[in-house]
């Protein structure tokens, strides 16, 4: 089963997206911010990771570097609020492979996920 970390400070969009996710196969990890992100990713070794920008602790580009840091090849897309355009190019930059808008569509996010695993 492929493993899926998905990282949000708000529960509820953990909840919606694991949800999504398991009814569609997937083993998921969460986490609530980007420190517990970085930690999650070394222990769990997941598939890919659908990382929130904005979050307390660590924000997701700080999780991302850090992430990249520790796994040149690792997957990961962004979730982003409308209006973050700035930061998303800033995270493909770092290295993030796709984002996903908020409030997101679960067919964008199962294809975000599919195309990272591809």
């Amino acid at each position: 089963m492929t493993k899926i970390l998905i990282v949000d400070d708000a529960q509820f969009m953990r909840v919606r997206c694991a949800k999504l996710l398991i009814d569609h196969g997937f083993q998921v990890v969460e986490a609530t911010n980007g420190r517990e992100a970085v930690e999650r990713y070394q222990s769990e070794r997941p598939a890919a990771v659908l990382m929130d920008i904005t979050m307390p602790e660590m924000d997701g580009l700080e999780a991302l570097r850090a992430i990249k840091a520790l796994d040149p090849d690792a997957r990961v897309a962004m979730v982003t609020a409308m209006g973050q355009q700035a930061i998303v190019l800033e995270a493909i930059k770092a290295g993030a492979k796709d984002f996903v808008v908020k409030p997101f569509q679960p067919e964008r996010v199962l294809a975000a996920v599919e195309r990272l695993i591809a």
